[in-house]
């Protein structure tokens, strides 16, 4: 019996051995230096209206422009990068990127840059694919739904902001429906207005993620009612009372019945620029 026990230790030992130095390596392993450089490659972009060169103004968050890359260097099976959004004034940047080849579009208040129909056969692709290396600039020309713009300057009236806005087509029922119907499932409620908001915000960054609710107020509009409201003067006033030797910062914002991209159950608003006004 001592004879088979000493047998039997022997024969561990080698086994112990081994897994010794398993262990050393894995630690090892641990503390070798990372090979790959961190990412420090920059994308910066616009989106603008084709048609005027101006910048399209937007939401900053979710409901606004998103950015989405794909980097495309390993392959066309990959899932893209963690999106992110516009800055208010229709302008991009991203600072940490690897080098390589990406594509990049961009959804918001516009025509889709890529259409498909339902069975994802491309019917159109106006994304841009692009080396980013160093500091890579893109611009993208889109059709926004619509334009928002101020008439005269918001007033102030019993601590409520009273501001008069005007509201443009940005793209013809005509081409919206030559572009999005085939598409499929369209319907002519798509290109309704349904509604023009009043933000208000003690932050320049106002907007509906930057929205203060007892003063934000909203005009809604069912079915096609605000056809006959286009291009014409809309007034709208603030709610509650704005506490007097203030300073706020308002924008208004205007959407269609259409969500961007298709199914994403987001409908982004066209907006104007953020004005100052001072509550005496």
């Amino acid at each position: 019996m001592s004879l088979n026990k000493n047998i039997q230790k022997m024969i561990r030992i080698p086994n112990y051995a081994a897994m010794l130095v398993l262990i050393l390596l894995s630690a090892c392993s641990l503390f070798e230096l990372d090979n790959y450089d961190a990412p420090a490659e920059t994308l910066k972009g616009e989106v603008v209206d084709v048609a005027t060169g101006e910048p399209v103004l937007t939401d900053q968050g979710s409901e606004g422009i998103r950015v989405r890359l794909t980097e495309l260097s390993w392959g066309d099976n990959v899932a893209p990068n963690p999106d992110f959004f516009c800055m208010p004034d229709g302008t991009f940047q991203n600072t940490r990127l690897f080098k390589g080849t990406y594509n990049i579009q961009v959804d918001g208040p516009f025509i889709p840059l890529l259409r498909e129909d339902d069975r994802g056969v491309p019917l159109a692709n106006e994304t841009q694919t692009m080396e980013i290396e160093g500091v890579t600039k893109a611009r993208f020309e889109v059709q926004p739904f619509l334009k928002v713009e101020w008439v005269g300057s918001p007033t102030v009236v019993n601590g409520k902001v009273r501001a008069q806005v005007k509201v443009i087509r940005g793209v013809s029922e005509e081409d919206f429906q030559s572009k999005i119907e085939p598409m499929g499932g369209y319907s002519d409620s798509f290109f309704n207005v349904t509604d023009v908001q009043l933000f208000v915000s003690y932050s320049s960054s106002v907007g509906y993620r930057a929205r203060d609710t007892r003063w934000s107020n909203a005009i809604e509009y069912s079915g096609a009612s605000f056809d006959g409201l286009v291009g014409e003067t809309i007034t709208i006033e603030s709610t509650g009372t704005i506490p007097s030797g203030r300073a706020v910062f308002v924008r208004a914002a205007a959407r269609i019945n259409y969500d961007t991209p298709r199914g994403s159950g987001i409908r982004r608003w066209n907006y104007n620029e953020a004005t100052q006004v001072l509550i005496p």
